[in-house]
């Protein structure tokens, strides 16, 4: 009887699932599938790193989920759909697809808008303290624009952190490398000091290994290893974060009645909620 119960309640479950956020269950799935279906191909051309990045993707792709049984949180539609297409973008279209290097502005793209995310998650996390009714403080709208902006920036820093690491131990130019033409750097001081030493109109360099072999990279240049990508990356993730901290301020501001920002902004759930309204309630009786 317990057992037919539990499936009669996983049942209706179901369908409230799938009647308020149809739309996620149909990208997920279909994001799901395709993740699948890559992986099977690159398991077939035993290329074992891509096959890695197909199961990483979709661990990624329970995280939303997770979140929200474990913050007991609702995550608007849209919101969750555009974590699920970033993470397709950057692990499947980026790394496998080689989109990074196919259209060169697809990783100035995702970092943009890694910034505007990561800020809003920051943000909502807030929000929702904000908002509790056993919170000890109640923070005004823009210290929470603030905190959501350097919340995004770091997260943003991490994760440069994460990518020179594998840079420097798995040799993996995740730091993409730029061709520069002209560079100033001490080392070249004559006298040892701390005057640096300009090199304009740069068209090639000459690698010497220590076999003696020299080899002519004919790049038409100098390569900057990774430091102008990394300033570009936070520069766009720090414009993204920008961008949400100022919109989520104004949404504070209008005490929640902009449409537009609440696609973003997570909510706790209606029993949460529920229950503390009741706790507040019975505080003020005592």
């Amino acid at each position: 009887m317990e057992h037919k119960h539990a499936k009669q309640t996983m049942r209706e479950h179901g369908k409230v699932l799938w009647r308020e956020k149809k739309a996620v269950m149909i990208v997920s799935v279909f994001l799901r599938t395709s993740v699948v279906l890559v992986m099977i191909a690159q398991i077939f051309n035993r290329n074992f790193e891509n096959v890695f990045l197909c199961v990483l993707t979709l661990v990624l792709f329970t995280m939303p989920s997770l979140l929200e049984r474990k913050l007991d949180i609702d995550l608007p539609n849209t919101l969750e759909i555009i974590i699920l297409l970033f993470i397709y973008a950057a692990e499947i279209l980026g790394e496998i697809g080689a989109y990074y290097v196919t259209f060169p502005y697809w990783d100035t793209v995702l970092h943009t808008l890694n910034g505007f995310l990561c800020a809003a998650i920051g943000f909502s996390l807030l929000d929702i303290l904000n908002r509790h009714n056993r919170a000890r403080f109640h923070l005004s709208p823009l210290y929470l624009a603030i905190v959501a902006f350097c919340f995004s920036m770091t997260v943003g820093v991490v994760w440069e952190f994460f990518e020179c690491a594998m840079d420097q131990f798995l040799f993996l130019d995740m730091q993409k490398d730029t061709v520069v033409h002209s560079i100033g750097t001490i080392l070249l001081d004559p006298t040892g000091g701390n005057h640096p030493v300009t090199l304009k109109n740069i068209t090639d360099v000459i690698i010497v290994q220590a076999d003696g072999t020299q080899i002519s990279l004919g790049l038409g240049g100098y390569i900057d290893i990774g430091l102008l990508d990394t300033m570009e990356d936070l520069f766009v993730n720090f414009i993204g974060a920008l961008i949400f901290s100022i919109i989520g301020y104004f949404f504070v501001r209008s005490r929640g009645k902009g449409t537009f920002v609440k696609r973003f902004i997570p909510v706790a759930n209606d029993g949460n909620m529920r229950e503390q309204a009741s706790e507040s309630k019975e505080d003020k009786t005592i």
